[in-house]
């Protein structure tokens, strides 16, 4: 019986100091930063790529305004391998508005008396007790109604940019994408995630891409700090909502 009791005291302190570790980091301090090291972007803009050209460029070529080499006047500056940035314009403005209304009614009616049938009900209304006749020997009554109302109404508007990495190029051209960015305000840390994969005749001469040409776009707002803490419900009411059938 001891034991059982010291378990289930080390299991709830453990479920105590797992809770307490998400805002550990920034009690009685602003949030840290995560670390942009070992990150996707930092990995792929280590790599060193692939040379250009088969040969080596001539010191001519090299002089010439009208190189076609990435470096020059003229040259295509957008990201294209592994390691380029981009910005990524992320517009969201949109408003969706469903409204459905269902309606159902129903009556019935029915009625059986004898009121003349030879005079017997005349002569069982003597035995009935009083105020009892087979005037109106039955009468039934039915009515139902049945009424549904569902809306739906979400307006959604977020104007970002954001610069994002290209961590790999495959095999038919396409580049996957990542970017973050941490924005930290007194005690609270926005952050802004983006993931997708993107063609490269998708890219504007800005070195731009807009969210809506981004394949399986993954797109995160949101942050964290003193503020959100309070926000958020605890986690042994996240249990009680998740696991409570009523």
């Amino acid at each position: 019986m001891k034991y059982s009791q010291f378990m289930n005291q080390a299991l709830f302190g453990a479920l105590i100091v797992l809770g307490a570790c998400g805002r550990a980091d920034h009690i009685g301090k602003p949030p840290s930063f995560s670390s942009n090291t070992e990150s996707p972007e930092h990995v792929a803009m280590l790599w060193p790529g692939l040379p250009l050209h088969s040969q080596a460029e001539r010191p001519v070529d090299q002089a010439s305004l009208w190189s076609g080499a990435r470096q020059s006047l003229l040259g295509d500056r957008r990201a294209m391998a592994k390691g380029d940035i981009l910005t990524v314009v992320i517009e969201i403005d949109e408003k969706a508005e469903i409204s459905n209304d269902t309606a159902r009614s129903r009556s019935g009616s029915e009625s059986l008396g004898v009121p003349q049938f030879f005079g017997l009900p005349q002569r069982a209304d003597e035995h009935l007790p009083e105020g009892a006749s087979l005037a109106e020997a039955v009468e039934i009554n039915s009515d139902s109604q049945s009424g549904g109302k569902g809306s739906v109404k979400r307006k959604e508007k977020l104007t970002l940019r954001v610069a994002a990495t290209v961590v790999d190029v495959l095999p038919n051209g396409v580049l996957a994408i990542s970017g973050s960015q941490e924005l930290r305000v007194n005690f609270e840390l926005r952050e802004l995630l983006v993931t997708g994969y993107v063609r490269p005749g998708d890219i504007s001469r800005q070195n731009e891409v807009t969210y809506d040409k981004i394949a399986s776009a993954r797109v995160s707002y949101g942050g964290r700090g003193q503020i959100t803490d309070v926000q958020q419900p605890r986690y042994g009411q996240q249990i009680l909502d998740a696991v409570l059938p009523f």
